[in-house]
C-alpha cells in the first residue's frame, strides 16, 4: 500500500521488492492535507466548501495537483525500476468519475471502491478507456 507522500517519493526504491502498488487514497489525501478525514467533516470542512475555499472534498474527488501528483510520481518512477507493476487504488476515490478518470490517465491498471460504487466505476473506466482509444486514432 503506498498511503504516505514518503512511500510515494520512494516509489522506484519500493519497486525493487514489490510486484504491485495499491495507492490507499483516502489515507494518501489525509496525510497529504495533514487532517483527518472524520474531524474536518464533522466540524469545518462543510464551511470551507460553503465558502469556496475549496470546490469539492478532497475526500470525494482526486486532488490532482497534490495527491495526484504523488500518484503520477510513484508510477513513472514505480515503471521506471519495474515495467511491469501492477498499479491500481484503493478507496472511496475509485468509485467517482472524475477520480476514475484521473487514474486511467495516470496510468492505473485497477481501481477498488465499495461495492455500492462498483457499476459507476465500471462505466466510467470504459468511457476512460473509449477516450484514450479515441484520442489515439486522431
Amino acid at each position: 500500500m503506498i498511503e504516505l507522500p514518503r512511500a510515494a517519493v520512494t516509489a522506484g526504491q519500493i519497486a525493487e521488492a514489490a510486484e504491485f502498488f495499491s495507492f490507499g487514497t483516502n489515507d494518501l489525501t489525509q496525510t497529504v492535507w495533514g487532517f483527518s478525514r472524520d474531524d474536518v467533516e464533522a466540524s469545518f470542512f462543510t464551511a470551507y466548501l460553503e465558502k469556496g475555499i475549496f470546490g469539492v472534498s478532497p475526500f470525494e474527488t482526486i486532488d490532482r495537483d497534490g495527491v495526484g501528483a504523488l500518484i503520477k510520481h510513484a508510477v513513472r518512477e514505480g515503471r521506471a525500476t519495474r515495467p511491469d507493476l501492477k498499479l491500481g487504488i484503493c478507496g472511496e476515490h475509485g468509485g467517482d468519475p472524475d477520480s476514475v478518470h484521473f487514474f486511467h490517465e495516470a496510468g492505473l491498471d485497477y481501481v477498488s471502491c465499495s461495492p455500492f460504487r462498483i457499476p459507476v466505476a465500471r462505466l466510467e473506466a470504459g468511457r476512460a478507456a473509449i477516450e484514450t482509444a479515441g484520442s489515439d486514432s486522431r
